[in-house]
């Protein structure tokens, strides 16, 4: 059986998923403000990180995976887990700031601008306008899916992804938006591109971008580059 249920709590739920690992899941909680509850969720894993008894810790969306190394004791984070959590005040985690310098020449940006019935400098303007919550990392190394899309550019995904995405592309899919670290298939509206180096294997922290940091994007002229 590979999700054992472990305990139920009246806020979040703790499952064993091996005899390392465990699964901290708040996604049933305060769903009218999801933000504060990742913000906590940040904040768990940093305190978690500060123990040195974790092989990897994955936030997630509303949740966090923990892998403890073999001399770690699952029992006593299962016990010791909520504590921290009711510990721990909303809007305390300290994250860095990125600026995202984007070229906004991407194949799919008439396309987002036609179906909103707003204009190209529109799309532009209301996408740097915002900054955005990086909420977890995914789908490839350095991928940030972020929250803060604001709704008059939410745009469904691709009926046919592409096969290629270039490296560094800006792009939309359904209610976020986010950048590709590398070239790979992929099915967002493409708006633009940064140089700004995502994910580089070579680094002691490869991912420029962390879970719970923040961005803005900022539009440039191709001559800037």
């Amino acid at each position: 059986m590979i999700y054992q249920w472990v305990l139920v709590m009246a806020d979040p739920h703790i499952f064993a998923l091996t005899n390392t690992s465990l699964l901290f899941d708040a996604t049933h909680l305060n769903i009218d403000d999801s933000l504060s509850i990742q913000n906590k969720i940040w904040t768990l894993a940093h305190n978690c990180k500060l123990s040195d008894e974790f092989i990897d810790i994955v936030p997630g969306a509303n949740s966090l995976t923990l892998y403890l190394k073999p001399t770690s004791d699952l029992e006593s984070w299962i016990r010791l887990l909520p504590t921290l959590w009711d510990e721990i005040k909303n809007n305390t985690y300290q994250s860095k700031h990125h600026i995202i310098e984007t070229i906004y020449d991407g194949v799919d940006l008439n396309y987002i601008a036609d179906v909103h019935n707003i204009s190209v400098e529109d799309v532009i303007n209301t996408h740097c306008q915002n900054n955005y919550h990086v909420l977890f990392l995914g789908f490839q190394p350095g991928f940030a899916y972020l929250s803060g899309l604001d709704e008059k550019l939410h745009t469904h995904r691709r009926s046919d992804p592409r096969i290629k995405v270039p490296k560094g592309s800006v792009a939309i899919g359904g209610s976020q938006t986010g950048i590709y670290p590398a070239d790979t298939p992929g099915g967002w509206h493409i708006i633009g591109h940064t140089t700004t180096s995502l994910f580089d294997p070579t680094k002691q922290n490869p991912c420029l971008i962390q879970p719970g940091d923040t961005l803005e994007f900022t539009a440039i002229s191709k001559e800037s580059c």
